[in-house]
């Protein structure tokens, strides 16, 4: 079966047997018909995922690995905050007349700072240290930057990869393992959408950069299921699990910006049934 809903199947019952509520505290967050959105919480989750065991996909429901792709490519490629520029509606709450979600996400990737070798920005930066200093400890992006944090429509959730490459024994290639640093999430409606997508540019770094992929480390801060989450959590965490799919990415893709969500599949890939409108806190 899939180690990715073993891993969330414990975490969910973690959070449900041994979390705290936020219930009766001053909460940010509320529902579309103005009511308080409560959590129950835990702090500090960690889960790993070796990538080279599994694609870490949810079988007990489906994962859009296409548009979850999409918005990946929106942040890390096109480094856009606008809307427009990405083929979907999950940032349209957010967004302003113009389509931007303010210097958010990937207008800070895109940001381009001065180094001894030119001017480059995270991304890039990242591109060029695991390609001539892939042992470096440094290689990390960062957008959550505080003083453009008045200026963005919403804070980062996802806001911190670290990248640390490690060369197994009897092994030719590099292998390129990341801690994803994450100050919040919705474990319902955001997990797995996360994991995929950081799972994915693993796979597209690793490839363009001559390296086989190793452990994807997931931090959070606070992992919390909302009030209204609970029942539906409950019913997913006891849903027949399935083995993983198979994931494959173009080989002939040597350029990171190169890449689009066409260049990814998932083969196999057997789920229990999607969950249809899932409230969302904002």
């Amino acid at each position: 079966m899939s180690l990715a809903d073993k891993i969330f199947v414990d975490m969910c019952n973690d959070i449900l047997e041994n979390g705290t509520s936020t219930e009766g505290e001053k909460v940010r967050p509320h529902w579309e018909d103005g009511t308080s959105a409560y959590t129950i919480k835990k702090f500090g989750v960690v889960n790993r995922y070796d990538l080279q065991k599994e694609f870490p996909a949810l079988t007990l429901r489906r994962t859009a690995i296409q548009t979850c792709t999409e918005e990946l490519l929106w942040i890390w490629q096109r480094k856009s905050n606008n809307i427009h520029d990405l083929n979907s509606t999950i940032w349209d709450e957010w967004a302003d007349a113009d389509g931007s979600i303010g210097k958010a996400y990937g207008y800070q990737l895109g940001i381009r700072h001065p180094y001894k070798e030119g001017e480059m920005d995270q991304v890039d930066r990242v591109l060029y240290d695991l390609k001539n200093n892939p042992f470096s400890r440094r290689i990390l992006t960062n957008i959550y930057v505080h003083q453009d944090l008045h200026e963005m429509n919403l804070y980062p959730c996802a806001y911190s990869m670290t990248f640390n490459v490690t060369h197994k024994k009897g092994e030719e290639r590099l292998t390129l393992n990341a801690i994803l640093n994450q100050r919040s999430q919705d474990v319902l409606a955001a997990n797995n959408w996360n994991v995929c997508q950081y799972a994915v540019l693993m796979h597209m770094l690793a490839q363009v950069c001559d390296m086989q992929v190793g452990e994807l480390v997931h931090v959070i801060a606070d992992a919390h299921i909302y009030d209204r989450h609970i029942p539906i959590i409950r019913e997913l965490i006891v849903r027949e699990q399935y083995p993983a799919p198979k994931f494959t990415l173009n080989p002939e893709i040597r350029d990171f910006y190169q890449f689009t969500a066409k260049d990814i599949t998932l083969e196999d890939y057997v789920t229990g049934p999607q969950i249809q409108n899932i409230p969302i806190a904002v």
